[in-house]
């Protein structure tokens, strides 16, 4: 393990035993595996994985939060959350996010109290800082930490040392919420978050590993896959099998984005002039 990486380690397990016990918002995504398993090594049982669940939430990724969370031996509890209850959300203004963490980060921080555990935390890491993400707003309202971004993990970082660890998770994809394919102010459905899953496990199931079907007007999927994929998903029968798979689910119109699998691709509509780096208002 390299110097600075090792220091970092190091770093995180001290500020995770100084907290004395901690409650993760743990979606079993790359950073909060870490977390997981680090707080595991830092606080023994006094660490507890929360993952929500709802159609907001890929059923694979929440598979694997309970495998990770058993093969550490953490406490792991899985409540259900009702996010297309909430009339403002179904509306997905551009602060969705926040909408969605307030509920949350809510909830936690009573069970948190409840249990009389110290800190609610979460798997913000210092990346996450250069992109929209108004969930973060959340986090300050309730006082959530963020371990990993207190000592300065970027998501490199955290993918090395979840490799030097031994975790599943280190080359795992993103697995933000469903409702990240859907434009901002279109309704959020159920039936529009099945088709997405749906037309994701496709693509995966055909070898596919950075898949995002975005949606577009009309009916219309928007699939985005790696750029090295891109040709392989242009030949004739994939191409054929997909068409046909995605116009099964109610698609319309199947497009391929020739840009590539990119994260916060939504979010081009609320960024000002053409640099692509201004922070959209909030």
């Amino acid at each position: 393990m390299e110097i600075e990486l090792e220091r970092k380690h190091a770093r995180l397990t001290t500020i995770l035993m100084e907290m004395g016990s901690a409650l993760l918002a743990y979606s079993g995504g790359v950073d909060s595996a870490l977390l997981l398993a680090v707080g595991k090594e830092a606080l023994g049982d006094r660490i507890v994985a929360v993952t929500a669940h709802s159609p907001l939430y890929p059923l694979p990724v929440v598979e694997r939060a309970c495998r990770m969370a058993g093969q550490l031996g953490v406490e792991h509890v899985i409540i259900e959350t009702d996010e297309l209850a909430d009339r403002e959300f179904r509306t997905n203004p551009p602060d969705r996010c926040y909408l969605c963490k307030r509920e949350l980060y809510g909830r936690l921080t009573d069970m948190a109290r409840e249990r009389n555990i110290a800190f609610v935390i979460d798997g913000t890491h210092a990346d996450d800082l250069g992109d929209y993400r108004p969930g973060m707003r959340a986090a300050t309202d309730f006082d959530v930490r963020s371990p990993l971004l207190e000592v300065g993990f970027t998501k490199d970082e955290v993918r090395a040392l979840s490799r030097e660890l031994g975790l599943e998770t280190w080359d795992a994809p993103a697995g933000p919420c469903l409702a990240s394919r859907i434009p901002y102010n279109r309704e959020i459905t159920l039936e529009i978050l099945t088709a997405i899953e749906q037309g994701e496990r496709l693509l995966s199931e055909l070898g596919f590993r950075e898949v995002r079907i975005r949606i577009g007007d009309e009916r219309t999927a928007r699939i985005e896959v790696s750029p090295d994929s891109i040709e392989r998903l242009a030949d004739r029968a994939v191409r054929e099998q997909v068409v046909s798979g995605l116009k099964d689910l109610g698609f319309l119109y199947v497009t391929l984005d020739l840009e590539g699998y990119r994260t916060g691709s939504m979010n081009r509509v609320l960024v000002e002039g053409s640099s692509g780096n201004r922070t959209p208002p909030r």
